[in-house]
């Protein structure tokens, strides 16, 4: 910025009074009004620089109109309904990321993730109902309008329509079997989905439980990980982790978009027009998406959305009626639950949301852990020289559920600054579960000590984590984005 020229009235103090302009307080004033001058330019050209750029990607977007030629299409609901699809392309990554993160084979050129985003008319909250790709469903007779080929109703899994006639019957699809009007439509490949969790430095997702698929390549640890692109695409990838297979796949998927939500909302991008220009460039330099859905509809979704949270989010999995419904043709499929997937749906076009109002709860939310506190057996001992902090620890052990013994005693050591588990390696998921509820613990194996875990209470204990045993989500089961980030 360019100092201003002084006008002649500066040059001459007589006119001035000596208590209205002391050496100090001139210069003073004059450094604070450069700093409040140039905070106002940066701030309005970083909101410049913002636009801009979200205005010059608008151009680099891959357009297309899957709403073409459609009619007969629903009725317009309240609020706004994206579809977003992910689709398998594998043809884009280098050869490194292959190998790396499993992702050989020929592509399929359809739907791997099918997901309806609803955000509300307050852009307060937003829903997210996972479709499963094996879905049951039936494509009326039709014309091809790109080779005039004449195609017969026959049933088709819900993926396999994005195979046979791209976006357009893919939405045609989903706004028949839903009767939700869809508004816009967004589609994301492996490249920019890896593109994102990067820009974001990262993604954090924590397990209960080892997750380990050796067809993706996945191979977690109980516990809390900060995921890459690549990891992270493993995550939500994996169908052989548990007997769950595609389900327990789009709860994993619901769940890192929780935490993607929470990653973004902490890390200030939103309010960053900087980071948001570099989350914007990742996300939207490789996607394809309607006419409709452009820079100026970003921008205002983003604007209004600036306070959104974790809690803003809830996520879902349309009813299921049959999880093995046989077709001749098909094979086994996935059928809905028609009953339960109206209402579903009818809420969403009421502009309803699905959770129902929750309680505040008092105190740090549990912990998930593997193993349940009930089946972990527990001797406290105290490390340090304070009289009744062992028995502070068994009793704050036994409040979380861990059976303990009711009888602490003194250690060996009576100096102890961190407080210590011991346990048989035999029993190690336990141990880990102990750990979560003294956190900061050190973990110390003693083979052949057998099923009791001995804790050594330490100078640095303040209180005992409250845990639990991690329940398995059900399919239809409705929950908030801050019910499944990490805490």
């Amino acid at each position: 910025m360019s100092t201003p020229t002084r006008s002649p009235a500066r040059r001459q103090p007589a006119r001035r009074s000596p208590a209205r302009r002391p050496p100090v307080r001139r210069r003073k004033s004059g450094w604070a009004a450069r700093v409040v001058t140039t905070l106002s330019v940066g701030v309005l050209a970083a909101g410049g620089i913002g636009h801009a750029a979200l205005t010059f990607l608008d151009g680099g977007i891959s357009r297309i109109d899957p709403f073409r030629d459609m009619k007969d299409r629903p009725a317009a609901g309240h609020g706004m309904n994206i579809l977003l699809v992910g689709t398998d392309g594998r043809d884009k990554v280098t050869e490194k990321e292959r190998r790396a993160y499993r992702l050989g084979g020929n592509p399929c050129h359809c739907t791997d993730t099918i997901m309806i985003v609803h955000i509300s008319a307050d852009r307060d909250r937003a829903t997210v109902v996972s479709l499963p790709r094996d879905t049951y469903t039936r494509i009326a007779a039709r014309t091809d309008p790109a080779t005039g080929a004449r195609h017969p109703d026959h049933p088709i899994r819900l993926n396999a329509a994005y195979a046979e006639g791209g976006p357009g019957l893919t939405v045609q699809t989903v706004e028949n079997m839903t009767h939700l009007k869809i508004d816009h439509y967004m589609e994301v490949d492996f490249i920019t989905f890896m593109k994102t969790v990067d820009v974001l430095g990262g993604v954090r997702v924590c397990t209960a439980q080892p997750l380990k698929d050796r067809f993706t390549g996945l191979n977690l640890s109980a516990g809390t990980h900060v995921l890459d692109g690549g990891q992270a695409l493993q995550y939500v990838r994996s169908r052989h982790v548990d007997g769950a297979s595609d389900l327990g796949r789009m709860q994993r998927q619901q769940r890192f978009l929780a935490a993607l939500i929470d990653r973004a909302a902490s890390s200030g991008v939103l309010l960053n027009p900087l980071k948001l220009r570099d989350v914007t460039r990742a996300v939207l330099g490789s996607v394809r998406a309607d006419q409709g859905f452009g820079a100026d509809q970003l921008i205002g979704l983003g604007r209004a959305m600036r306070n959104f949270s974790p809690s803003s989010s809830e996520f879902t999995t349309v009813p299921i009626g049959d999880m093995t419904f046989q077709d001749k043709e098909l094979g086994s499929t996935v059928k809905w639950d028609d009953a339960k997937a109206r209402a579903l749906f009818r809420s969403l076009r009421d502009d309803r949301a699905l959770a129902p109002p929750r309680p505040k709860k008092k105190g740090p939310a549990a912990v998930n852990v593997d193993v349940p506190p009930e089946q972990i057996q527990v001797q406290v001992e105290n490390g340090t020289p304070a009289e009744g902090l062992g028995r502070s620890v068994d009793d704050g052990l036994l409040a979380s559920g861990f059976h303990t013994t009711r009888r602490p005693a003194n250690a060996t050591d009576r100096t102890v600054r961190r407080t210590v588990i011991v346990y048989d390696p035999r029993w190690d998921r336990s141990a880990k579960s102990l750990a979560a509820a003294l956190p900061g613990s050190e973990l110390r194996p003693a083979p052949g000590q057998g099923p009791t875990l001995k804790v050594i209470a330490g100078a640095d204990f303040k209180q005992v984590q409250r845990v639990k045993a991690a329940e398995p989500q059900k399919p239809e089961q409705v929950v908030t984005g801050d019910q499944v980030v990490c805490p």
